[in-house]
């Protein structure tokens, strides 16, 4: 319910021309768990808490329009590097038009950190017709400009981190299942729409 309620949000923010289309930002960031115990029946992993060694972790990854408005929240175990859920942020949350058309997914370009850095996601970025900004390792070949001015920008993700981490719930998470915390991101998603 709460993924429907956010989408007709997004929908709705779409149809009047709010949501930049232009810059999309890709980040995650991680949230502590409080010591409760760990679910009996389940996989840690699918239910997203990570060791790390501040203990039991969750990442939230998130996908922000070009205002800093979150589009898709997936949550993974902490210990796991942010671009193996790059795809998934990049293949969902389509949204849907009012009238006639296709679902609106892909951004004109993706600004991202060095996490998300490598050949293979460029070359999925370039096969989609994404422009990239995204700094390159010292270890890679550099090749093409690299837009600086639009980088400075990403701070909108982590300004939407530093929002998202205002609301207790969040910033520690209390929930056992990786299905009620993220009805809890989401909750805090709908209200940054709001």
């Amino acid at each position: 319910t709460l993924q429907r309620i956010l989408e007709a949000l997004q929908q709705r923010a779409d149809a009047a021309g709010k949501i930049d289309w232009n810059l999309h930002y890709v980040d995650g960031t991680s949230f502590e768990r409080i010591s409760i115990p760990l679910v009996q029946k389940g996989d840690p992993e699918t239910e997203g808490l990570g060791r790390s060694r501040g203990g039991l972790t969750t990442k939230v990854h998130v996908r922000a329009e070009g205002q800093g408005k979150p589009m898709v929240m997936i949550i993974g175990p902490g210990h796991r590097h942010d671009a193996i859920y790059f795809k998934a942020l990049l293949e969902t949350g389509a949204v849907k038009r009012t009238g006639r058309g296709r679902p609106r997914l892909n951004p004109r370009r993706i600004v991202a950190d060095k996490g998300y850095t490598g050949r293979e996601r460029r070359a999925y970025l370039r096969r989609r017709g994404i422009r990239i900004t995204i700094p390159r390792l010292t270890s890679e070949r550099r090749r093409g400009p690299f837009r600086k001015d639009l980088y400075r920008e990403r701070n909108r993700i982590e300004r939407l981190f530093c929002r998202l981490k205002q609301y207790r719930r969040i910033a520690t998470r209390y929930e056992k299942r990786a299905a009620n915390f993220h009805a809890m991101v989401l909750l805090a998603a709908i209200i940054l729409w709001l």
